[in-house]
């Protein structure tokens, strides 16, 4: 029997989600609404290319879109899950990006 895939704020137990304790303090996370990307990795919206979408935290602080903080997420274990479990139907940043400009 397969696992179910855990979207990015489940399996960091994010609190930017709605009702989650930090909503007031940052907001809602731009992954969980961002529907955009909904499917990639086979996530519910943003929730399994966390990577791609800026406003994203690490470790507490705002992600902007440079590329050192995208490295970081490359190293990440969330990321690191997704790509094993997604395996050669992974969809990697190259890939989401070419879908936005495509669209």
């Amino acid at each position: 029997m397969e696992s179910k895939k855990l979207n990015c704020w489940e399996y960091k137990n994010c609190q930017r989600i709605p009702g989650g304790l930090d909503v007031e303090k940052y907001g809602i996370c731009p992954v969980y609404t961002d529907n955009f990307t909904n499917g990639s990795n086979c996530g519910k919206n943003g929730g399994r290319v966390c990577w791609i979408i800026s406003g994203t935290h690490i470790n507490g602080k705002n992600r902007g879109i440079s590329s050192n903080n995208f490295l970081k997420c490359m190293k990440c274990d969330f990321h690191n899950l997704v790509q094993k479990e997604e395996g050669k139907d992974f969809k990697s940043a190259k890939d989401i990006y070419n879908l936005f400009e495509s669209k």
